[in-house]
């Protein structure tokens, strides 16, 4: 297959979605997929065996959810606009609004659809460290009513109440978080019938304590009533996908530089963003192996660079790398900045098969201008 391409493992989702079954029966909380992170829906019928529906962060998101993978379809927008909400009641379940303002607003109309109706709320606590871009807790976010704007005029239109704080976190930062939104909302979670307590939940990695998850789950469905949801993103794909570029050049400025066929901007934008240095198969850190190079992408941006990696043997043209954890924020941020192409996505079924679901090409390019 022509590279670059992204290869999801389905063995490998396969054993992420038992490991969330299993916390689903212990915990007696329901699972969605967050699609902000994976929405290649062709792998949603094996999901859907597993998770009670998907988590939507606007319309076309919750349309996908809805008619790829059924099930609940729960959606939270940091602002609705008029014109698209009757579209967003014809899909959503569950639809959870960021202000008081637009819930007053919007709610009758969702309520008199049938729909279940929620807000977001920032219990203003924040577990993560140096990572403000991914702090909905941050000083000044706008995501979520903290406890001193909270009109308690809303409660009568409530069902439930939405949080989502962490990024790749333990359950220890759950805990500590659950802690404070008792603190300033216990009040209110009594009143509700379900409460969400959003994704950032590293719920399938190793070192992860499920234990203290299922324990704290269960203590808030025995002492408030409600249905808890859990809507992880990362956890479902977590280490389930490859992304697979070639050597296109060697340069050298100070350090031995391979330009490959890819481009983080481009493909794997949180490799900037975040900023991280993805895994790559058979390959080390700086100076752990007798070669050292740094990977940088296609595009013209200075900055477009992946890491630097250290490898047993010289890198040649046309030598394939293979990063890893690539399923999850990749195949939904791509661009065509520059012009660079899309990857194509690959799936490797649990018999070892490999599947080509889509292509892009030119036309792809130029009718999203």
């Amino acid at each position: 297959m022509r590279t670059p391409y992204y290869l999801i493992d389905e063995k490998k989702l396969h054993e992420n979605l038992r490991v969330l079954a299993d916390v689903k029966e212990q915990a007696g909380c329901k699972i969605l997929l967050a699609q902000k992170a994976y929405s290649a829906y062709k792998t949603y019928p094996l999901i859907r065996r597993y998770l009670d529906g998907s988590a939507a962060s606007g319309l076309f998101e919750a349309r996908l959810g809805h008619e790829e993978m059924g099930g609940e379809t729960h959606v939270f927008s940091p602002a609705y606009r008029e014109e698209e909400f009757a579209q967003i009641l014809r899909y959503a379940d569950h639809i959870v609004f960021n202000s008081c303002a637009q819930l007053i607003k919007f709610a009758p109309a969702a309520k008199a659809a049938g729909k279940s109706v929620g807000l977001r709320v920032n219990p203003e606590c924040s577990t993560q460290e140096g990572r403000a871009i991914y702090d909905p807790c941050a000083p000044r976010s706008r995501l979520g009513v903290t406890a001193a704007r909270f009109d308690p005029a809303v409660l009568p239109l409530l069902d439930g109440i939405h949080m989502h704080t962490l990024c790749e976190q333990n359950a220890d930062a759950l805990a500590v978080t659950v802690q404070a939104l008792e603190e300033k909302f216990g009040g209110i979670l009594g009143k509700t019938k379900w409460l969400n307590l959003g994704g950032g939940h590293h719920i399938t990695r190793a070192d992860y304590d499920r234990e203290l998850l299922v324990r704290t789950v269960r203590s808030l469905t025995e002492r408030y009533g409600v249905q808890v949801y859990l809507e992880p993103g990362e956890a479902v794909v977590l280490d389930a996908g490859y992304f697979v570029t070639s050597v296109v050049d060697i340069v050298s400025n100070g350090i031995d530089i391979a330009v490959l066929d890819c481009s983080a901007a481009c493909h794997m934008p949180d490799v900037l963003e975040m900023p991280y240095r993805p895994p790559l198969e058979g390959a080390g850190e700086p100076g752990e192996k007798a070669h050292t190079y740094r990977l940088a992408g296609g595009s013209c941006l200075a900055g477009d660079v992946i890491g630097n990696y250290s490898f047993d043997r010289p890198l040649h043209e046309g030598d394939e790398l293979v990063f890893g954890d690539m399923a999850l924020y990749t195949m939904v941020k791509t661009n065509t900045f520059n012009g660079m192409p899309l990857p194509s996505i690959a799936l490797r079924r649990e018999d070892g098969t490999v599947e080509l679901l889509r292509s892009f090409g030119y036309e792809d390019f130029k009718n999203r201008l």
